[in-house]
């Protein structure tokens, strides 16, 4: 069964606080028959905030929370007092979250490093009391401003997973197999299909303190793009990598078909996509039993202009070659 607690989308209604109401008043005082305009400003309204805070890995704090709203300020008063601004209030979201407008699909922000801030609905300003509009024409205003409304609507926030390198590939690839090997992630592995439910973040380490994030990403199929298979819904994490790893199974007689589908499947997503830097790793080379043979002629099918290594994860053979392939392609896009 997947784990219930990854979640990368959620849809909220979101309100924020209504600025407060600036006060009508003028000042009353035993001997004093006529005061002067004392009516206090409104406070703020609360405003609606997304913050990345990199202790998070999923949006499931806010699956529950369909509609988030923030309170209004406080009424100014007599004496100049103004009323009490209302608290802001703060979604705290993995790195890698985008903001949308749910209706338009507008982008309104994403957050990609701890700590930083992305508005989502400003909270309204206080009115102005009537010692404000005092001057000299006009010694007694006898009027003060209404607070500023708040405002409300429908927002997506997508989580899309911050990776250095996104392993791309088939169901049964090796991705899971590679990311467990190669780092401490413990993806569930097994001989069938769709093993791999959400993503996985696995840190590599490279040589002395230096490292990279690889995220295992779901099994894509043909027709991912069309929402077939598990869809198109994990194909957003790969946007965030800097670096495609395509791994292609030995046990496939036909490589670059493979890779050409899989290449069409993330041009029909996003053709964007195909502007980062990819590398190829054949993987369960193992299961060739050291025939050169074969492995010649495997090596015919591989596609023209990308690296390529022959890996295999259950005996180490080629996983060096492919951190250094991988660290060259990461200071060079650096």
């Amino acid at each position: 069964m997947p784990n219930t607690d990854f979640v990368d989308y959620v849809k909220l209604h979101l309100t924020s606080g209504a600025g407060g109401n600036g006060s009508m008043h003028l000042h009353r005082e035993k001997y004093i028959d006529k005061g002067g305009p004392d009516g206090g400003d409104g406070g703020k309204g609360g405003s609606i905030i997304m913050q990345g805070d990199s202790q998070m890995w999923t949006l499931i704090s806010l699956k529950y929370r369909k509609h988030i709203d923030a309170e209004n300020g406080g009424n100014g008063s007599g004496n100049l007092c103004t009323g009490a601004d209302a608290k802001d209030i703060i979604l705290k979201v993995p790195l890698g979250t985008v903001a949308k407008d749910a209706e338009t699909g507008e982008i309104i922000g994403e957050v990609t490093e701890h700590g930083q801030k992305c508005m989502l609905l400003k909270g309204g300003r206080g009115g102005k009391g009537n010692a404000f509009f005092k001057s000299a024409t006009r010694q007694t205003p006898k009027f003060a401003q209404e607070g500023e409304p708040g405002q409300e609507g429908w927002f997506i926030l997508e989580l899309k997973v911050l990776a250095d390198v996104g392993l791309v590939g088939f169901p049964n690839a090796g991705k899971s197999t590679l990311l467990s090997t190669v780092s401490a992630a413990h993806p569930k592995i097994a001989d069938y299909a769709f093993t791999t439910l959400e993503p996985s973040i696995g840190i590599v380490r490279y040589y002395d303190d230096m490292s990279f994030v690889m995220a295992d990403i779901p099994g894509i199929i043909e027709g991912a793009h069309e929402g077939k298979g598990l869809g198109y819904r994990f194909l957003r994490h790969i946007e965030r990598n800097s670096i495609l790893l395509f791994l292609v199974s030995a046990e496939n007689l036909d490589i670059a078909k493979e890779y050409k589908i899989l290449l069409n499947e993330l041009k029909q997503y996003n053709p964007e996509l195909l502007d980062k830097q990819r590398i190829l790793a054949i993987t369960k080379c193992d299961l060739l039993g050291g025939d050169k043979e074969m492995i010649t002629a495997l090596k015919r099918k591989v596609p023209k202009k990308v690296p390529y290594v022959f890996i295999s994860s259950v005996t180490g053979e080629g996983i060096k070659e492919l951190k250094d392939l991988i660290w060259e392609a990461l200071t060079k896009s650096s």
